[in-house]
């Protein structure tokens, strides 16, 4: 393949540019807001789960209280009927003295039921003493989220813009070199990482950082200057410079 000296020099300019490039788009995904962000995240759909786990107990915890509640309620009404019954003196002997044991064994039913509202009042205490926790602690980590996102897309936003502005001049000088090297190019880019054309300097080649043999220095020394040649090692484009001596 024939190439102008000149045209083939474009190629360290263009692999330059492509280098910068491949940097940025690696830099991209390597933004330290990134891993933050998703640990953050990951922290923030814990610490939800929970909230939403303690809700749910806490909303059962308090339809208990709610029976509790209406158990006591119910034995005292009765017991307050029962009383105003008793106190009215109205009945035999027998029926006030029926509604005297009966007072006895409300209150002791009373007693029982106060103790079971007072053991589920104070579960529902400490769920809801452990939701307002992990809630504070839900919007701390919501907050950390939204700090990190920012400098993320911060970060990121830098990146893409320094990408356009490195990108902007490259079709120009694909332009400048003849199509047939700008593919050899592109196809040993796409092959070997991103680096496709080396300097040939102190005879070394600028890829592999291999120093040529002197048959092949001797080889491309006798070869024309417009000749494109590549490393026998790595199979990258050399460029042959005012540095290119043996």
């Amino acid at each position: 393949m024939k190439a102008d000296p000149f045209v083939q020099a474009r190629l360290l300019d263009l692999q330059a540019l492509d280098t910068r490039l491949q940097q940025i788009d690696h830099a991209r995904t390597r933004v330290p807001q990134i891993a933050a962000t998703r640990e953050a995240q990951e922290r923030l759909q814990q610490v939800s789960d929970d909230v939403v786990r303690v809700e749910t107990g806490l909303s059962d915890i308090r339809r208990e209280v709610d029976r509790a509640e209406a158990d006591v309620q119910q034995v005292r009404d009765r017991t307050a009927r029962n009383t105003s019954r008793l106190e009215s003196g109205q009945g035999t002997a027998k029926d006030l003295q029926a509604l005297q044991h009966e007072l006895e064994s409300l209150a002791r039913r009373q007693a029982e039921l106060e103790d079971v509202e007072i053991e589920v009042m104070e579960r529902q205490e400490s769920a809801e003493a452990r939701l307002r926790e992990l809630t504070a602690q839900r919007d701390e980590v919501q907050a950390e989220v939204d700090a990190l996102v920012r400098d993320r897309d911060a970060a990121v936003a830098e990146l893409d813009a320094e990408r356009v502005e490195v990108a902007g001049p490259r079709q120009a000088i694909v332009d400048a070199i003849d199509a047939p090297l700008v593919a050899l190019y592109e196809r040993i880019r796409e092959g070997s990482g991103g680096l496709a054309a080396a300097e040939l300097k102190h005879g070394r080649c600028g890829g592999c950082r291999l120093e040529l043999n002197p048959v092949d220095l001797a080889a491309i020394d006798k070869a024309p200057s417009d000749e494109v040649v590549r490393c026998e090692e790595c199979a990258r484009i050399l460029v042959r410079t005012h540095a290119a001596d043996g």
